[in-house]
């Protein structure tokens, strides 16, 4: 029988106040319950002004010689973690952000690494800061292709410390899928674009997704599977976002241009799905210039919501839980470090968190008219 929410809160509440302070995930193990939960309740506590809420940590309101987070135990090498996220990627930026505060309220210090944007940067990366006296790895590599993921399975297996991947879910099989892994359910991310649109009446929609990254693989996975799956829709494409959104852009490869309009006003389309948010930004202002309007005449969904929400028209955008990712991360690193056992005690873990769907100005239900102007 599942224990009341009042029950579990005194038990929380009677833990933090006998030790001064106690971490959001050692309270979750004692009580067998998520640290989502325990999150929860710990936010109810400290608003009812019972005890008093930090990033991952809850504190008694009781005086006490000493309210701090019990560190990490010490490896003689200096208690810091390496953690690697490409150059020019403001939504992996947000993960740490979300890491930042669990690692230091442990008493972790990050060294942070951007990789720059070619191939096998971030080896080096990680190396020197192992060598540097790092316990702990994490990473969030570029690999634009399946062939670049193949390339690091070897070296990031081997590193032989606590490794965590975020928003990275290898290829099933695969040696990395071994691997600590914490990332976003694209899969449901894409349902929720796909259901909002559908139900508010759209049935011929462009899907237009990056597709040199994992999670742009997986999301033009997601929305084909999703799509094909939805017979209410009357016709429906898949394309590329931009021209730099494919793998081999960076090799100089010549791309032809992408005339997201043109395939709007081909398919008759009255709805839009873009991975990410500056190409979304950027088709509302290219609709513009041809006479269409959004939402008026065409619906425009962005999937990540780093900057959806600043356009002239605010886009509706499915948003991945990105702080919560690197906090996740965060903590699973932690667990691995505080195992007196080492690195490879237990089982790997892979965490999913679902995104939400932000809803504003940019969709609603399609127009009755056949043709929006300016496309004819």
């Amino acid at each position: 029988m599942r224990e009341p929410v009042e029950l579990r809160r005194q038990r929380i509440l009677a833990a933090v106040q006998a030790r001064g302070a106690a971490r959001v995930t050692d309270l979750a193990a004692e009580l067998e319950v998520s640290v989502v939960t325990v999150r929860r309740d710990v936010e109810e506590l400290a608003r009812e002004g019972r005890l008093r809420r930090g990033h991952g940590v809850a504190r008694s309101t009781l005086p006490a010689p000493d309210a701090r987070p019990e560190p990490v135990a010490a490896s003689g090498d200096g208690d810091t973690v390496v953690l690697v996220v490409p150059a020019r990627h403001s939504y992996l930026y947000e993960t740490l952000h979300g890491a930042r505060p669990v690692l230091e309220d442990a008493g972790v210090r990050i060294a942070l690494h951007i990789a720059p944007q070619v191939a096998g940067a971030e080896q080096p990366l990680v190396e020197r800061a192992l060598a540097d006296g790092a316990r702990g790895v994490l990473i969030a590599p570029r690999w634009r292709s399946l062939a670049a993921e193949e390339a690091d399975a070897k070296w990031l297996c081997g590193l032989g410390v606590p490794t965590v991947l975020m928003e990275r879910r290898p290829r099933p099989g695969s040696a990395l899928h071994a691997l600590d892994s914490v990332c976003t359910d694209h899969w449901y991310g894409a349902h929720l674009a796909v259901a909002h649109l559908t139900a508010l009446g759209h049935r011929r929609i462009v899907f237009a997704t990056r597709d040199d990254s994992p999670t742009a693989r997986a999301l033009r996975a997601a929305l084909a599977e999703i799509a094909g799956a939805r017979p209410e829709l009357d016709a429906w494409v898949l394309t590329l976002s931009s021209p730099d959104a494919g793998p081999d852009h960076m090799a100089g490869t010549d791309r032809p241009g992408v005339d997201l309009p043109g395939v709007l006003r081909e398919l008759d389309a009255t709805a839009c799905v873009l991975h990410g948010d500056v190409d979304a930004l950027m088709l509302v202002q290219d609709l513009a210039a041809h006479g269409v309007r959004v939402p008026e005449d065409c619906s425009v969904v962005a999937y990540d919501d780093v900057v959806a929400a600043l356009g002239s028209t605010p886009l509706t955008a499915v948003s991945p839980p990105k702080g919560e990712v690197g906090r996740a991360a965060a903590e699973l690193l932690l667990h691995r470090l505080r195992d007196p056992r080492g690195s490879g005690a237990g089982p790997a873990r892979r965490i999913e968190l679902l995104p939400e769907l932000k809803v504003r100005g940019s969709t609603r239900a399609p127009a009755s008219s056949v043709s929006p102007p300016g496309v004819e």
